[in-house]
Order: structure tokens, then sequence, then C-alpha cells
């Protein structure tokens, strides 16, 4: 198993990233969240998963270890491939999906794109024994990846809300509903995508 990279980031795009490894150029699938915290050109490492499939081997990245296990654990529910494992995570750190399974806030997992009333339920059932809710309540390692909110926030922003399911249309008016909070200088692209979705799953 390859369990993390650590190369040159050679290119960025919407959902995945490519790292320069030994003069190898590896693809990875990341969340938006992870991809907001590599910069082109500079050295980076990424946790990382390796889904082998019959005609595919998918390499997916994350930002520690955590959010890999946890990418790895939500996939032992029926109906959850690594897609929407990786929506999951898109739309929930790692510490607070837990503390959604944990108090079985069904609302909460319905905010991610693809997850129904029922699915909720069934991930609740066959996760709660499996994720632990977190010890405190401190900042994980994921959220502690903030980058100042520049300009460059929005086309992120937009980019990982339609890569979720999103239409283009409404992940710009959402971007626009959290454009004041971008000027908060302790903003960033993560806590402003969170902050998009939730504005979505109330229209």
């Amino acid at each position: 198993m390859i369990a993390s990279l650590s190369g040159r980031v050679a290119t960025r795009g919407a959902e995945t990233a490519v790292l320069e490894v030994g003069g190898v150029g590896l693809t990875v699938q990341c969340t938006p969240t992870t991809l907001a915290g590599l910069r082109v050109g500079e050295t980076a490492t990424v946790a990382t998963s390796l889904v082998v499939r019959e005609d595919s081997l998918t390499l997916f990245g994350f930002a520690d270890g955590d959010e890999r296990d946890v990418f790895e654990q939500v996939q032992a529910v029926g109906g959850v491939g690594p897609r929407l494992a990786l929506a999951m995570l898109a739309v929930h750190p790692p510490d607070a999906l837990r503390r959604a399974v944990a108090a079985e806030d069904t609302a909460a997992l319905t905010r991610v794109p693809g997850i129904g009333k029922k699915g909720a339920q069934r991930i609740v059932l066959e996760l709660r024994e499996k994720l632990a809710p977190p010890e405190d309540e401190g900042t994980t390692a994921t959220e502690q990846q903030a980058i100042p909110a520049t300009a460059a926030w929005r086309p992120q922003v937009v980019s990982g809300l339609v890569n979720l399911g999103w239409s283009n249309r409404d992940a710009e008016a959402a971007a626009d509903a959290v454009a004041s909070e971008a000027e908060d200088p302790q903003a960033d692209v993560a806590s402003l995508l969170r902050s998009a979705l939730r504005k979505l799953s109330r229209v």
C-alpha cells in the first residue's frame, strides 16, 4: 500500500493534483480542502489511500493520516464508495463526521450530495461503533490548514461545489452568499466551502 507521497506539486486542478516523486508524476484525487493547501512548485506531503479496481488504480490524497483513515472506514458502509467517501470529507472534516455519527445527526449527513435520509441512517447504524467521537473539541490537523482568503478563494470554492454535484449556477450563487465572510482575516477556503455548503443545503 502507498501510505503517503512527498514531492513537488506539478499541477493542481479542480479535483486532482500531480506530485512529482522521484521523477514520476503521480495523480492524486483530493478533497477541495486538501487541494487548497497545495501550492504548485512547492514540496508537499499527502497521506494516501490506493483504491484498486479491475481496470484502474486510483490514489486519493489527504491532508493527514486521520482524514485518510476516516475515508477508508466509511467505505465499510454498503453503497459508500471512494467518491462518496471523498464527498463526505469535503463537507465534514473527520471530527465533524465523528460527531454527526455519534449524535445520530442524519440531517448533517444528508448535506452531502448523494446521501439521502435512508443512506444517512445506514451510515449511522454501521459506523457508530467504528467511528469514535472526538476526544476533545480542539482544532484538527485538517482544520489547521488554513490559507489566506485572497481573491483565489472564489474559484476554489466554486470548483469544489461543482465537483460535489452542484450546478455551476448554484455554486456561483453560494460563493456570492459567503463573499462577506471572506473579508474576515481568519477565513480560509475550507471554512468558506463549508459555509457555502450549509447555505446550499437550506435551499
